[in-house]
This record gives structure tokens, C-alpha cells and sequence, in this order.
């Protein structure tokens, strides 16, 4: 069966977008040596891309540009090649390079995603997608990285979930530019 992963950059009171829904704010410390090596490293994981419409659009107009291939070559050639996934109902196409449009409701296709052969699938930002497939129990690992600023307000990837939902640590990095890595399963 393939695993669901979310990788989130969280603010430390907890927000993935500020009040305005921008995501700028994460990119803070982008100049340490550590952190550009970990990103790089982490986007030649493989498996697929998961997005929401939104989160698809701006990565969609921005990674196959010349901007990007300039300044992060190896996340660009990454983000570009691996299998993606956008749940929208809006979308009449998607044509960033292997794109798979789905408009089924994220929940009941990704319990058909999951059972079907393939690599695992890393869910980029999309907030409102995390908050459905983790109120569902259908994310199997969380990997947020906590930027050290505070928003005050802003949206929370589990927007919605009325009920309590323990994780356990699995594993820990600290960076010089203050940032922190932890990565988390459901349950105790």
C-alpha cells in the first residue's frame, strides 16, 4: 500500500499561510548553506506531488521557469519531473508535466490512490487537502518544518478537524538558521 506524507512549513504559533494566505514568510533563512543542502536533498526523495488547486497553481507557475532552474536547479529538474496530483473541481486541465487532474472528493480518492500501485505521495502545502486527508486518518507521516517567526493569525493545516489527534516524534534537525525539522506518525 502506498504511505501519504505532509511536508508543511509552520510557523511557531502553528500557521502555514499569514492572515493574507502568503507563504513568503517561510522562505526566511534561505541563506544558510545547511538548510539549501537539506531542501535539495529532501526534494530528490521521489514519489508523487499531491496539491490542491491553489498550491498547484503557484508551484505551477513558478517551477518550470528559468527563475527556478536558475536558482535552485536541482529542486526545479525535481519538481518538474516527479508524477503530480491536483484535486480541484475548478481546474478544466492541469499541464504542468506529469500532472494527473483528479475532481473526485480528495478523501474517497485517496483511499483508491493509496490501494493502487505506485510511489508514495507527499502532500506540498494545500492546506484545506491536509485538513480533509488527516480528518480521515489517511496521512501516515507529518514533516513540518517551524520557521522561527510568529504570524498572530493565519490558517492552520488542520483547519477544521474538531477532534484530538496525538502524534509521535520520529525524528528531529536543527538548523543555524533557527529553523527545526520534525517529522511525526499518528498515534501514540
Amino acid at each position: 500500500m502506498r504511505t501519504l506524507s505532509v511536508f508543511e512549513s509552520l510557523s511557531l504559533d502553528g500557521y502555514f499561510t499569514d492572515a493574507r494566505n502568503d507563504m513568503g514568510w517561510a522562505r526566511a533563512g534561505g541563506d544558510d548553506p545547511e538548510f539549501a543542502a537539506f531542501t535539495a536533498e529532501n526534494a530528490q526523495g521521489g514519489g508523487a506531488l499531491v496539491f490542491g488547486r491553489v498550491t498547484y497553481e503557484m508551484m505551477a507557475s513558478f517551477w518550470p521557469t528559468p527563475a527556478a532552474a536558475q536558482a535552485m536547479p536541482k529542486v526545479a529538474a525535481q519538481m518538474n519531473g516527479l508524477p503530480k496530483i491536483v484535486f480541484s473541481r475548478s481546474l478544466t486541465r492541469a499541464d504542468w508535466q506529469n500532472t494527473r487532474l483528479i475532481k473526485a472528493h480528495p478523501v474517497t480518492a485517496m483511499r483508491a490512490l493509496k490501494a493502487e500501485p505506485g510511489p508514495n505521495m507527499v502532500i506540498l502545502g494545500s492546506g484545506t487537502i491536509v485538513s480533509m486527508l488527516a480528518g480521515a486518518g489517511l496521512v501516515d507521516e507529518f514533516q513540518f518544518v517551524y520557521v522561527p517567526v510568529v504570524l498572530g493569525a493565519g490558517r492552520t493545516p488542520f483547519e477544521g478537524n474538531d477532534h484530538r489527534t496525538t502524534l509521535r516524534l520520529l525524528g528531529q534537525r536543527a538548523f543555524r538558521n533557527g529553523k527545526l525539522f520534525g517529522r511525526y506518525a499518528p498515534g501514540a
